[in-house]
């Protein structure tokens, strides 16, 4: 096969989520003009930040060949254990923040126990935490609306040096800390080695357990960091929050790149394209005035397309492998 062609297909298969990424904005610009325009890709950054926080973490999941179906309720507790430890016990929003992220991390911990030293299949375990984890909620809540004074829901709307809105700050962030960490660390390079090829990994000497515990943790932490700033934009927590945000973190990291497979998938631009891209969809098919009832089916057909690509992207790939073919950088 001829090397050119073989470089060209390689970087066509690599860059497959961004070129169906600007094909889809494409066509929204056609159908929706208005969808694109500066304030509206403004507005769909902020609406995107929290979930692609989420998704930031769950990167860390798939990367090492796993899944978590419970961030949605890990959102959901962290958040109602933060705003009831304000209200009941007068703490303060920095404070509830660490309280946030401790019940985050402690979903994590139980996930990934149950995952690398008891070896049950990470759908299993996340999918109970899911049940579960949203029933502990409505224990705390009573299934009541837990509202959020206004040191925390200032931050939603507030914005730095009057251009920037926090929420978009704070998701610049977790994608910078989490690209370092992926792309310049130890950690990093075992999680990709663990989903690449898990054995192979043991046999190099990387310890599995620990990161696949570290992965799980990193989720459980980003997810309930989400959920803060979901709930600063949002001003109070019900019943329903969070809910169905797991699929929605899975879909914007397929969608930018992160294979379901595992070892596969970079945070930056990947994550934060996909993140950005279902939020400006959905503001798109309200633009284009598309019947409200169509929205969650042309999403699962997003999704669905999503994941095709993602499996036929990665069975060629293995094809190619197969016969050696050696790319020159």
């Amino acid at each position: 096969m001829n090397p050119k062609r073989n470089r060209l297909t390689f970087a066509l298969l690599n860059n497959t989520p961004l070129l169906f990424f600007i094909l889809v904005f494409v066509v929204f610009g056609i159908v929706a003009p208005r969808s694109l325009s500066y304030q509206s890709l403004e507005n769909a950054f902020k609406q995107a930040s929290y979930i692609g926080i989420v998704a930031v973490g769950m990167t860390f999941v798939l990367l090492t060949g796993g899944i978590d179906l419970s961030v949605g309720s890990n959102m959901y507790v962290s958040a109602v254990v933060a705003g009831l430890a304000m209200q009941n016990y007068s703490l303060g929003p920095w404070p509830a923040l660490l309280l946030c992220l401790l019940v985050g991390a402690i979903f994590g911990t139980v996930n990934a126990l149950a995952i690398a030293k008891l070896k049950v299949m990470p759908f299993v375990v996340t999918l109970s935490m899911m049940v579960a984890g949203r029933g502990i909620g409505f224990m705390f809540s009573k299934s009541h609306a837990v509202n959020f004074p206004d040191s925390v829901t200032g931050l939603g709307s507030a914005e730095l040096f009057g251009l920037i809105p926090y929420p978009i700050v704070v998701f610049t962030a977790v994608v910078f800390c989490a690209w370092i960490l992926l792309e310049r660390t130890t950690l990093g390079r075992q999680i990709y080695a663990v989903g690449y090829n898990k054995e192979a990994a043991r046999k190099a000497g990387v310890s599995t357990d620990r990161t696949l515990i570290t992965a799980y943790i990193l989720c459980g932490m980003f997810a309930s960091l989400g959920g803060f700033i979901s709930v600063a934009q949002l001003g109070n927590v019900n019943a329903g929050f969070g809910k169905g945000d797991e699929f929605d973190a899975i879909a914007a990291a397929v969608l930018g790149g992160v294979s379901l497979f595992g070892g596969v998938g970079r945070v930056f631009p990947g994550v934060v394209l996909g993140a950005v891209f279902i939020q400006t969809v959905s503001n798109s098919l309200v633009t284009a005035r598309i019947d409200l009832y169509l929205h969650p089916l042309i999403a699962a057909a997003f999704i669905f397309l999503a994941v095709l690509i993602d499996s036929l992207r990665n069975t060629y790939l293995t094809k190619l492998s197969s016969r050696n073919i050696r790319i020159e950088e």
